[in-house]
This record gives structure tokens, C-alpha cells and sequence, in this order.
């Protein structure tokens, strides 16, 4: 939604600017954004597949129909059995689910590694991804907090750069949750327990690897639904676009209004405000408008 102004289109006299598209999204993060998602997608779903043959978990060494649970299907379906359009396949196939889950654990599994090593080379998860102290400070966390109860996601003052509750999920995901799932879907290969016995003591035995297992892959599901439903509340078309292109149209620049008497300052000169309403931090003042308005945009 955008607000009505009584300036011409692109003066920066309290106006809104349209930012100019710029790139976000390096082609290394790209191709891990759709490898993982097509791999999350089809590990989910031929996972609930592979639960349907056992609807049951437990914690410890080991588990069977006689023993305690603390989770079973028929809880939450009266059939025991994660309905069809949620699995992969549709119709019950163990095995078929099997070889698909096997599969695209391994695509997850190297894409997350090359996508590691990319972004350690070009410095990604340094420059995009550290959360600094004063990111956490409840103040700014409210704030941030806030914006997003009004949608909005990027601050226009550095459009580029992730919130925090970006950050926070984005270096769960990444360095814990995938590598979480992995090493529990190893623990529980008969393969893996002769070359690395030691995982199943690190995860508590197999039912526990299993259930830390589903527990892990469930939190996966809620980031990937809240991630799809932020992608249509941010713009859709903007968004996966620049998933595809890197090509990212960012927040309109609002500036402020120039210097009057009761506020002076230097003639003609104003810098652009960033979304909590402050003067943008290094914005350049500018002595003609159509400058102005590039200081604002830029």
C-alpha cells in the first residue's frame, strides 16, 4: 500500500521514492535456496511415508508394539496413518518411499556442504549472516518485532541486509536443524552404525536418533510454511524473482522534507530517513532535487 503525496513523482520532499532493483541473491545461494527446497519437500513427504509403516516413537536403544511411546499416529489420524496427499508416494510404498528419502538426503546433504564451502569463500555467512550483539538488544528486537506486524520485512536504508529474525532461523537452519537431521538419518542406517558406532551413543540409541529425527523434521515444516507465507505477504513476484534473476526491487525510499526555520540546517541539504525514522546512517546530502532524489534511492 502506498501513500498518496502532493509532491511530483520522485521528489524527495517527503516522498516516496521507488528504489532501483539491485542484486541480492548470489548464484551459489540461489541454487542452494531451489536444491533445498525441492529436497525438503521430498524428504518430508516420503518421511511421513516411512513413519506410516511404524506410527509410533520412542526414546532409548530400542522400540517395538509393546513398548511406551511418546508419540503415536493414531493421536492425531484415526487410521494410524498420515493420509496420502501428505506422503510420498500417495498410495502406501514403503520401499519406493524409502529409495526416495535415501536419495535426496544425499542431494541435501552435498548441496548443504558446497553451499558452506561457497559461502565461506565468498564470505557470505560473514557479511549476510552474523548476528551482532546489539541486533539482540530487546529494544531493537521489539522494533524489528513491530515492523514486521506492519509487513514491513527490509529496512530501506540497507535494503540488502537480513533482519534479525532472519538471521536467527537462517543459522538455526543452516548449523543446526539440516546438520541435525543428517547425522540422525546416519544414525539410524545399519551401514553407518558398523563404520561410526559412536552415533548412536551420541544421540542415545536408535529410537532416540529416530525421534530427534521426526522432531527435527517437523520444525523444518513450520520454517518452511512461515517461510512461504512471509515470500506472499513480502511481494511474491518480487520475492521468487529474485530467487531466479538475483534481481530485487527493494522498499520505497521515503525522504525527509528539507530544513525549515524551526528546524535549520545547512540550505538544501537533507539526508534520506530509514524505516524507524531516522537519518540514514552515511546518506549524502545533496543541494539540487533530482540529486536528492538519487541520495535517496541509492
Amino acid at each position: 500500500m502506498h501513500e498518496r503525496s502532493d509532491q511530483e513523482p520522485g521528489s524527495p520532499e517527503g516522498g516516496a521514492v521507488a528504489a532501483p532493483p539491485i542484486t541480492r541473491h548470489a548464484l551459489t545461494t540461489r541454487i542452494w535456496h531451489w536444491v533445498s527446497a525441492v529436497s525438503v519437500i521430498v524428504l518430508l513427504g516420503s518421511g511421513l511415508m516411512i513413519l506410516n509403516a511404524h506410527g509410533q516413537l520412542y526414546w532409548g536403544e530400542y522400540g517395538a508394539n509393546f513398548d511406551q511411546p511418546w508419540f503415536k499416529l493414531i493421536w492425531l489420524f484415526d487410521d494410524a496413518r498420515v493420509p496420502g496427499w501428505l506422503t510420498i508416494p500417495s498410495n502406501y510404498n514403503l520401499a519406493l518411499a524409502r529409495r526416495w528419502h535415501l536419495f535426496f538426503a544425499l542431494v541435501l546433504a552435498f548441496a548443504l556442504l558446497g553451499y558452506m564451502i561457497a559461502s565461506l569463500i565468498d564470505r557470505h555467512f560473514q557479511r549476510d549472516l552474523r548476528i551482532r550483539a546489539d541486533e539482540l538488544r530487546a529494544a531493537r528486537l521489539i522494533a524489528d518485532a513491530k515492523a514486521h506486524a506492519r509487513l514491513e520485512f527490509h529496512d530501506p536504508a540497507d535494503p540488502r541486509a537480513y533482519n534479525i529474525f532472519q538471521k536467527l532461523s537462517y543459522v538455526a537452519v543452516i548449523f543446526i536443524l539440516l546438520p541435525l537431521v543428517i547425522f540422525t538419518g546416519l544414525a539410524m542406517s545399519p551401514g553407518m552404525n558398523a563404520a561410526w558406532p559412536w552415533l548412536l551413543d551420541v544421540f542415545g540409541g536408535r529410537q532416540s536418533a529416530r525421534s530427534v529425527h521426526f522432531i527435527v523434521a517437523m520444525l523444518l515444516a513450520v520454517f518452511t510454511i512461515v517461510h512461504l507465507a512471509l515470500v506472499i505477504l513480502a511481494g511474491p513476484i518480487n520475492e521468487v524473482r529474485s530467487m531466479i534473476t538475483g534481481k530485487w526491487r527493494g522498499p520505497q525510499r521515503r525522504c525527509s522534507p528539507p530544513p525549515t526555520r524551526s528546524s535549520p540546517a545547512r540550505a538544501g541539504c537533507w539526508p534520506a530517513a530509514t524505516r524507524s525514522g531516522g537519518a540514514r546512517r552515511g546518506a549524502t546530502c545533496c543541494s539540487r532535487p533530482r540529486r536528492c532524489i538519487a541520495a535517496c534511492s541509492g
